[in-house]
């Protein structure tokens, strides 16, 4: 049986904010897997949006996010439920759950973090990149189908292969049709891409699917910019399970790194 496909916006931004939590997808965040869901890569840019709009507090910022994709993103009408977990004065937990179709799609937590003077010790391991303008165009539409991924402009870096590569990507799409989102959510909202920029096997039919069941972001320092970049590692074990692992990027830097588990499946 077909499913229905939903009705879906058009503009030059992912999301219609309906007001009061409610959102309508555009073309522009459909997924690669199934014509009539969502990426999650905008869709945790959308729940990022919301959390950082929860009872904001200029003296903290968000260090963690973890979503958990509890099922199919259906494109179309969908509302956003932010929460409070656990308040305190240096920590708090945010929880965001995107509901659609009468069910919890996405369900995130945040760990918001008071912020303070730290610069006299900072030091970061991760290794610098290549910058996007000393990687080639990139073009993964021809790989993956779906709105998101054409929506996106890409760079790649020398040395990529199946199951390693370096790729720095943005959008002249707004999150919102208001435009109004900050770069943290604009730039959360490109993560999930990770787990198609180096693919270990080709995907479609007579392949395997290895979608991911969730996607962790740790993050040391705020991101900034429009560029995000991603350098990237995937691994595929024995026994139908694999994780893809990114440390990630902005034109400034390496600020952080994202993991995501993922179902191998025969297609």
């Amino acid at each position: 049986m077909t499913a229905e496909l939903p009705v879906l916006a058009e503009g030059d931004f992912y999301y219609e904010v309906l007001g009061q939590g409610r959102f309508r997808s555009t073309v522009h965040a459909q997924g690669a897997w199934n014509e009539h869901e969502q990426h999650m890569a905008p869709a945790s840019g959308i729940m990022a949006d919301c959390l950082a709009r929860h009872e904001p507090r200029d003296d903290m910022r968000m260090a963690r996010l973890s979503y958990e994709i509890l099922g199919l993103i259906p494109g179309g009408e969908f509302t956003v439920v932010t929460s409070t977990l656990r308040p305190g004065r240096t920590i708090e937990l945010l929880q965001a759950e995107l509901v659609a179709g009468g069910r919890v799609a996405i369900r995130a937590t945040a760990w918001r973090m008071i912020v303070s003077d730290t610069s006299a010790i900072a030091a970061v391991e991760d290794p610098r990149i290549p910058a996007p303008e000393d990687c080639k165009p990139y073009d993964a539409a021809v790989i993956w189908p779906g709105g998101y991924i054409a929506s996106l402009q890409m760079r790649i870096a020398e040395g990529h292969r199946a199951g390693s590569g370096t790729v720095w990507l943005r959008t002249d799409y707004a999150l919102t049709d208001r435009a109004d989102s900050g770069d943290l959510a604009r730039l959360i909202g490109l993560v999930d891409t990770a787990n198609g920029i180096a693919a270990r096997v080709p995907p479609g039919k007579g392949s395997y699917a290895f979608p991911n069941l969730d996607l962790q972001i740790h993050m040391y320092r705020r991101p900034e910019g429009e560029w995000l970049g991603l350098n990237n590692e995937v691994s595929f074990g024995a026994d139908g399970i694999g994780l893809t692992s990114t440390v990630l990027h902005d034109l400034a830097g390496p600020f952080g790194r994202a993991e995501q588990i993922l179902t191998l499946r025969r297609s």
